[in-house]
């Protein structure tokens, strides 16, 4: 029987703008497994380390950028690994910032900081359309779900 694990993130990151929301899309490095794939800030969590705190972590470390907001999404990802015969299970986060000033790390080739649909149609895994769909459909409806799943960034350390 496969195992089920918690072992990586997904977090989508926007910006409020004159324009509207505008979400960071990053495209891995060709010396990356899945290269020229369109993702969302992503990564592993590190032992002793809870899912929020590597979702701000990869936050930092792809981008540069620091949270302003945070919210758990009314959504988990899931894959299915053969070599490892695991089920993989993905929190995933919202992510606000208030700059665009980015500084890309060797993971990623390329950024771009666009509208919902254009994020939407360059992601590929169903699991990501799922998750940028939910954290798109918490901002736009300002929800309670957001305060309820808020993580208290004042006691983080960036």
């Amino acid at each position: 029987m496969a195992k089920m694990e918690t072992r990586v993130i997904d977090a989508y990151v926007y910006r409020k703008t004159p324009k509207g929301i505008k979400y960071l899309i990053l495209k891995r490095a060709k010396t990356k497994i899945y290269e020229h794939l369109w993702q969302g800030v992503a990564g592993k969590i590190e032992k002793g380390e809870e899912a929020w705190e590597t979702a701000i972590r990869e936050l930092k470390e792809e981008t540069n950028l620091k949270p302003v907001t945070m919210f758990i999404a009314d959504h988990i990802s899931s894959f299915y690994e053969k070599h490892r015969d695991r089920i993989n299970f993905v929190p995933v986060f919202g992510i606000e910032v208030d700059s665009d000033d980015i500084s890309l790390s060797s993971e990623h080739c390329e950024f771009k900081w666009v509208e919902f649909e254009i994020a939407l149609s360059h992601l590929v895994w169903n699991g990501q359309k799922k998750g940028i769909n939910v954290i798109n459909d918490m901002i736009i409806s300002n929800d309670d779900r957001m305060k309820w799943s808020g993580i208290n960034l004042s006691d983080t350390v960036f």
